[in-house]
């Protein structure tokens, strides 16, 4: 008998080509993102050294160290603190902000000024992480523009207001540092997701005599609900993962202890000091920060399909 030909619907061959063109996909993230995670949570439980080839298991003692010791203050604790406080001090206004400016440019009516004040806010994004701290050290030098701007808003005259020396003013200096890199991409990324809705929703509800208070607050803003979880969450992850900021600080002579967010902890244990276990212990426990503050945003949003 002649053997059967096995045939297939236009969904399972679609399914199966679907599948073949994503095998590239999983083997690059396989490589480059998982096989990390994995080695790092292996080195995590060792004690291995930078320099040493040979590494033991030690189990959790890394992660019970991190938790007990206080490392001449330089701990754990304090780096979740300033990354906490960086974090929720920058991604908060970015993400508020981003949205308003976003809005506003959307009801420019000119198409140049539009692209002219989307370039110019975009442009900071486009420098390194290393000169845009650069150039704001120079600012907030004693002599510099922050300070002169500062006195003449705050009717002062030559009050030296330590950006870079004092604690807190260090804190703020790194959120403005960050706040002007990257507000202009999300500030795209809302215009993107201001774009999508239709016009004809506007229409309707100018005919329906609501103001642009009440229609901002009833259509824009529940239509561009996955636009803001979306930027949120990409905000807050960039925040965590602030690093080339405070580290050019602290090169240039400001106090670590203030800005010691967990990236640049773990580089100094890593790298400086040669900690390798230790520092993938840490390196760990951000990932995890990272993942449950990813779900609680998803959590608390519910976001679902936006149907116009």
């Amino acid at each position: 008998m002649p053997k059967k030909v096995k045939k297939y619907s236009i969904e399972q061959k679609q399914a199966r080509w679907g599948f073949a063109f994503t095998i590239p996909c999983l083997v690059f993230f396989a490589v480059f993102s998982f096989y990390p995670i994995i080695n790092a949570v292996m080195t995590s439980l060792t004690n291995r050294q930078a320099i040493a080839r040979t590494s033991k298991f030690v189990g959790l003692k890394n992660y019970i160290y991190l938790f007990t010791q206080s490392n001449g203050g330089f701990s754990l604790m304090n780096s979740i603190r300033a990354t906490v406080v960086f974090t929720f001090g920058t991604f908060v206004p970015m993400v508020i902000i981003s949205l308003i400016i976003a809005v506003l440019l959307m009801q420019l009516r000119s198409s140049r000024q539009k692209g002219f004040f989307q370039i110019s806010y975009y442009m900071p994004a486009v420098l390194s992480s290393v000169v845009a701290a650069l150039i704001w050290m120079i600012m907030f030098d004693p002599r510099g523009l922050v300070n002169q701007v500062s006195n003449k808003v705050l009717f002062t005259s030559g009050i030296d207001y330590k950006w870079l020396t004092d604690n807190t003013m260090l804190q703020i200096s790194t959120m403005i540092v960050y706040f002007w890199k990257y507000i202009g991409y999300f500030v795209i990324l809302f215009i993107t997701g201001l774009a999508s809705i239709p016009p004809s929703i506007y229409e309707a509800a100018t005919v329906d005599g609501s103001n642009k208070w009440h229609t901002f607050w009833h259509i824009t803003l529940p239509l561009l609900k996955p636009t803001v979880v979306l930027v949120s969450i990409m905000a807050m992850l960039q925040c965590l993962k602030t690093f080339s900021t405070q580290y050019m600080f602290v090169q240039t002579g400001a106090a670590r202890q203030p800005i010691d967010v967990i990236t640049m902890n773990i580089y100094f244990t890593g790298i400086s000091n040669g900690k390798l276990g230790r520092a993938s212990a840490m390196s760990i426990i951000l990932f995890i920060i990272m993942l449950l503050f990813t779900y609680l945003q998803f959590k608390l949003s519910k976001t679902d399909e936006v149907d116009y």
